[in-house]
């Protein structure tokens, strides 16, 4: 895998973008969302197999609502980072992957979550985008990033282990795990 970081600025704030090579090959560009992803996010969304959806939505979701779109493709950039992995196809971005946090109030702490379509999976590519994420959040201060996920979720297990989370039973809901990393620790 190769990295190719490209650093805009608009507003004085960073937007980071990464040309990368995954394991199979293929080339994606990560880069943030926008609103402008909305139809894109839409499709995602709905592409997804129904055990990705579940185990990212923790539940069954169908076809997702206009203010959820509107809640995923409007990200301040302060309190919430959220990165997609696209492809060209057909003179269009197609969305192959997505990761995301969102702060607490005091923005020492932060939830993530990532999800690759199905076929884009075992290639490297959630790996790429956790590890953009951790080191944006690592940037900004944030003390932990942590996840919520269903126990049955084993590739996200697997992955949260790779890049140094420590997981642990959901106290309140035997059928989840918190998956938590220490981002003042040495990496």
């Amino acid at each position: 895998m190769s990295s190719n970081p490209e650093m805009p600025q608009a507003s004085g704030i960073e937007y980071p973008r990464w040309s990368e090579t995954l394991r199979n090959q293929r080339s994606v560009l990560i880069r943030p969302i926008t609103a402008q992803d909305r139809d894109a996010e839409r499709a995602f969304i709905e592409g997804l197999s129904e055990q990705a959806r579940r185990f990212r939505f923790l539940g069954q979701l169908g076809e997702p609502s206009e203010a959820l779109l509107e809640r995923f493709t409007n990200v301040d950039f302060k309190h919430e980072v959220a990165f997609v992995a696209v492809v060209a196809e057909d003179a269009h971005q197609h969305i192959v992957g997505v990761s995301r946090y969102g702060t607490d109030d005091a923005g020492l702490h932060c939830e993530c979550a990532v999800t690759v379509e199905d076929e884009w999976q075992d290639q490297g590519l959630g790996t790429l985008l956790m590890r953009h994420l951790i080191e944006v959040a690592r940037s900004r201060g944030i003390r932990t990033m942590y996840s919520i996920d269903s126990a049955e979720n084993t590739r996200m297990r697997d992955l949260a282990k790779f890049l140094g989370f420590h997981s642990k039973a959901d106290p309140d809901d035997a059928t989840q795990v918190i998956h938590e990393l220490d981002l003042q620790a040495q990496p």
